[in-house]
């Protein structure tokens, strides 16, 4: 399977599951609506920097379009999911449908496109699992 999919998916899925989530928390506890949903916003932005940081630290071929394929899926995918959990919580109807896939959706994308590029970042930053031999040490020519 395409690795942007897999990504992308899980990445929608999640996303979708904690709009549902902190909707869920809103209905059945208002005054605590607010704190939760930086926190599940945290915990998004957690998950997108580890994987992306997994993926550059394991050296994944082509790792920005990577992310930048899955982050376009997982936005339209994101809304989608989130107005169905959310008609199960607080009966979110159809007309919520457009702004998901709009402005959710680009929100969604810019999220997941941001936080992996960041871990990626760091992932570059990480001591590669192939740079040094077991005694830590390197020929001059990069050679073991």
């Amino acid at each position: 399977m395409r690795t942007w999919l897999v990504r992308g998916f899980w990445m929608g899925l999640f996303h979708g599951g904690v709009q549902t989530g902190t909707s869920a928390v809103s209905v059945h506890s208002p005054e605590a609506a607010s704190s939760i949903r930086y926190i599940a916003l945290g915990l998004v932005v957690v998950i997108g920097v580890l994987w992306g940081a997994l993926d550059a630290w394991r050296q994944l071929d082509g790792r920005g379009m990577v992310w930048f394929s899955a982050a376009l899926f997982a936005g339209p995918l994101a809304g989608i999911a989130g107005v169905v959990g959310r008609s199960l919580v607080d009966q979110t109807g159809v007309e919520s449908l457009g702004p998901a896939l709009t402005g959710g959706a680009a929100f969604t994308a810019l999220l997941v496109m941001a936080t992996a590029a960041v871990g990626i970042g760091i992932g570059n930053a990480l001591p590669q699992p192939d740079e040094s031999q077991p005694d830590g040490s390197r020929q001059p020519d990069g050679s073991r």
